[in-house]
């Protein structure tokens, strides 16, 4: 199998350099290779030129195309165009000037087999030649080419990049659309390329920024196809990766509970950023902020008395950022900055329950010391017992009742009455 690939290598280099006299009369100015979408056309753009030495007759010249092999006069079958109108066994048509040395060629109605290789040849009364050391490779697939994503600039956050996506237009008379999810819409532009092949291309500027790293750009290129009325698409992907300074930097304890004096507490200092962060640990003092340690793990003793404040600055190429500070006590508990979320929630807490306990208090001394209203009040009213307990006589006994009726009898003197 390997000795039948080379030999079969060898038979085409051969033929080629057979086929590619050492001194050619014509050339041509093309691509040496062409990609194009079967169902599409294509447009071959070409100029030609001859030795200074021949001279042909400009206002009666053909071009025609051969495929396979220059040599066509080893099989006839190979010229498959003349523009003389002689020969059009493929769909293609000169739309150059060959008064101009213009040759380029519109290639229709493509199918795969048209995969080949294909010669110019001019002819010009006495003048005739085939660009043989010239050939174009032209291959046509049945799907599209994935269209491309290009970025310009740094991949940094607060940087300007622009974003395109492009796709080849070997037939601008029928270009693709093309769609990404960066912008709705995009208008889409044709531009004509230093070889004078042409790309449809969008494009779009933004300013990066961290939620941008991690992005997939998607965009798609659809091809309309057998005039029209069908369409062929491929699409193409891009993630962002983005640079960024800290974001989010927090420190949080280990263990979170009460802990003991001669205890070790674990503070970890964490923050997203890319490239990643290196930490410093720092711990606030009367005389500014001293460096302790650096890492994202430190680790402090805790004594009989309040052990300090810290906290930690996260740091990389693009910036740093300073985590919220933490108090170490010798419980182990942690008392947050009072700037922080949490530092407000637990003011608020402690705020609540103190107002609680006042009004219990007020309640409470009021109910064991009521005003000099209130005492007035209750004198005057007297016994608390229902009034009707209050009216209600007394039973007398029998002696209560004789010595009513002697003191009732004694007072009948004249001039006294008593009751």
């Amino acid at each position: 199998m390997l000795t039948d690939n080379i030999l079969l290598t060898l038979f085409f280099v051969s033929g080629a350099l057979a086929a590619c006299p050492h001194n050619p009369s014509l050339f041509i100015t093309a691509p040496k290779k062409m990609e194009a979408l079967s169902g599409s056309c294509l447009i071959i753009p070409c100029n030609f030129s001859a030795k200074p030495d021949q001279d042909f007759n400009s206002t009666r010249t053909f071009g025609v195309w051969i495929k396979s092999d220059s040599r066509f006069g080893i099989n006839r079958n190979n010229v498959i165009f003349n523009s003389s109108g002689t020969v059009t066994t493929y769909p293609m048509s000169i739309t150059g000037e060959l008064s101009q040395k213009n040759c380029t060629t519109l290639f229709s109605s493509l199918i795969t087999n048209y995969t080949d290789r294909y010669f110019f040849r001019i002819e010009s009364g006495t003048f005739i030649a085939t660009a043989s050391c010239d050939p174009l490779q032209i291959t046509v697939q049945d799907s599209p080419p994935r269209p491309r994503i290009e970025i310009s600039g740094d991949l940094k956050e607060k940087e300007s990049v622009t974003i395109s996506c492009s796709a080849s237009t070997p037939c601008p008379h029928s270009p693709p659309k093309l769609t990404w999810n960066l912008q709705q819409d995009p208008p889409n532009n044709i531009e004509e390329n230093t070889d004078q092949t042409f790309t449809t291309k969008i494009q779009k500027t933004i300013t990066l920024s961290d939620t941008h790293d991690g992005f997939t750009i998607s965009c798609s290129a659809t091809y309309p196809v057998n005039e029209g009325r069908e369409v062929k698409t491929a699409e193409e992907r891009k993630t962002l990766n983005v640079s960024y300074a800290p974001k989010d930097t927090s420190v949080s304890i280990s263990p979170s509970g009460l802990v003991s004096a001669g205890s070790w507490v674990n503070l970890t200092c964490s923050s997203r950023a890319k490239p990643p962060a290196s930490f410093s640990w720092f711990k606030n003092s009367k005389d500014g902020a001293i460096s302790v340690a650096e890492g994202d793990f430190y680790s402090v003793k805790v004594t009989n008395v309040t052990d300090g404040v810290y906290y930690c600055v996260a740091t990389n190429d693009l910036g740093n950022q300073t985590s919220s500070e933490i108090h170490v006590t010798n419980e182990g508990a942690t008392k947050l900055d009072p700037s922080s979320p949490w530092g407000a929630v637990v003011g608020v807490i402690i705020g609540i329950i103190i107002l609680l306990c006042v009004i219990v208090a007020v309640w409470w001394y009021k109910t064991k010391h009521p005003t000099l209203q209130q005492t007035q009040s209750l004198t005057a009213e007297g016994p608390t017992s229902p009034s009707r307990d209050l009216k209600r006589p007394r039973p007398r006994s029998r002696t209560e009742d004789s010595s009513r009726t002697r003191c009732t009898h004694r007072s009948k003197f004249p001039g006294q009455q008593r009751t």
